[in-house]
């Protein structure tokens, strides 16, 4: 079984739809869900869905081996950012396979600082026609990895930064657990054709 660690910082909706998409994946499973905010609705939702959660602050994330150790011990395979907004440190790159996802088409309005409303507002004060999703490996940088894949939608002129984000929430609740799905799956074969 392929364990993914879901790390998120917010309400955890795009966390809850990767539970439910992977419930009865043959080789798929979430087996932990982490968060730095210990108010954030994704802990409820953990909870209800029956995965376990591990709650962390800033020190345990960049200065100790305890998120590491959390990950070790529900067998990690493969972590997944679901509007996680702290930078990725070295550690967690070199041990483990990341994909993040972006509510916007990047390289535009990425960057550190640009999550949530924040983005839907930078793209609709930029007269955008349209936005969407990205999602993309992580390296060292915020919103600077290999884009796996990108889908659109249109900005409306009279739009608001919460109907933006209602048409980007679809997009990412469709696309992201089988963008999951498909990186790891491409992973599996190219790790197992290495070792041939």
């Amino acid at each position: 079984m392929n364990f993914i660690s879901v790390f998120a910082s917010g309400s955890g909706s795009n966390a809850e739809h990767l539970v439910a998409y992977f419930k009865k994946h043959p080789s798929i499973r979430v087996g932990l869900i982490l968060t730095n905010n210990p108010k954030a609705g994704v802990i409820d939702r953990a909870r209800l869905a029956g995965v376990p959660v591990k709650v962390f602050n800033r020190r345990d994330f960049y200065e100790s081996d305890t998120v590491l150790a959390a990950l070790r011990e529900y067998r990690t395979g493969y972590i997944v950012l679901a509007g996680f907004l702290w930078l990725a440190p070295d550690y967690l790159l070199e041990k483990y396979p990341v994909l993040n996802i972006h509510p916007a088409l990047l390289p535009a309005h990425g960057g550190k600082g640009m999550y949530g409303m924040h983005v839907h507002r930078a793209v609709i004060a930029g007269g955008e026609t349209q936005s969407g999703i990205t999602i993309h490996e992580v390296d060292s940088e915020y919103d600077r990895g290999r884009i796996l894949f990108q889908a659109v939608c249109p900005v409306a002129p009279d739009d608001t930064p919460e109907q933006l984000a209602a048409r980007i929430h679809e997009l990412e609740y469709r696309h992201f657990p089988l963008v999951v799905e498909k990186w790891i799956t491409g992973n599996r074969q190219r790790d197992a054709a290495a070792m041939l």
